[in-house]
């Protein structure tokens, strides 16, 4: 199974805007999007050609994949269950994208970013009603509780994160004492903060 280790600030740039990868290091003056916001690449600072309507939608299709880091097979499958069930295509997409164990780990403040969380809920540090999840895919759903398992609550970096001021959502309950928190409803298209257009994503996909 193929796994990206290079720098996660290309893809920023790539993107042409912020995608918060890194946690609080993108909110600092040393963050490589801030320095250099152009393409990576030997022409990364040349003219842009005029993108078609297929560009437009690839940039939103991998601009949303990067957010969450996740492969294209990944992905896709995420787009065909979306497609499946009733509802807003897109808006489901999202919802699906939201539910992820290690997404709701991040909301919840518990790691700094997606990727640490990812590596935290690898590593059985997060536990599902009670019952140890190591799986980041794992789909949450209202009513679920998720907390950082007994043995786990010294680890300094959740509690550096949940320290960190983040913006709370309505559809989460979180327990900073008990270093836990609730899924109480699945997310409106209001309520998930991630910038995105996910109708491109949609169409990109409709089209190959």
């Amino acid at each position: 199974m193929s796994r990206y280790v290079g720098p996660n600030c290309r893809f920023c740039r790539r993107e042409g805007a912020k995608l918060f990868l890194k946690g609080e290091r993108c909110n600092l003056e040393k963050c490589a999007f801030e320095r250099r916001s152009y393409a990576p690449g030997q022409h990364g600072q040349g003219m842009r050609r005029k993108q078609s309507d297929y560009s437009v939608q690839l940039r939103a299709k991998q601009k949303l994949s990067r957010i969450y880091g996740l492969r294209e097979g990944q992905f896709r499958k995420y787009y065909q269950e979306a497609t499946r069930v009733p509802g807003v295509s897109g808006e489901n997409l999202l919802r699906l994208l939201e539910g992820r164990l290690d997404n709701i780990v991040f909301r919840l403040g518990m790691a700094p970013s997606r990727k640490a969380a990812r590596q935290l809920v690898r590593h059985s540090h997060f536990m599902v009603n009670g019952r140890r999840v190591n799986i980041p895919s794992f789909l949450t759903k209202p009513g679920d509780v998720v907390q950082v398992a007994e043995q786990s609550k010294q680890l300094e970096v959740i509690h550096e994160s949940m320290r960190r001021s983040r913006e709370s959502l309505p559809w989460l309950s979180v327990d900073k004492v008990n270093l836990q928190g609730t899924v109480l409803e699945k997310p409106s298209r209001d309520n998930i903060p991630t910038v995105a257009d996910e109708q491109l994503v949609i169409e990109f996909y409709s089209r190959v």
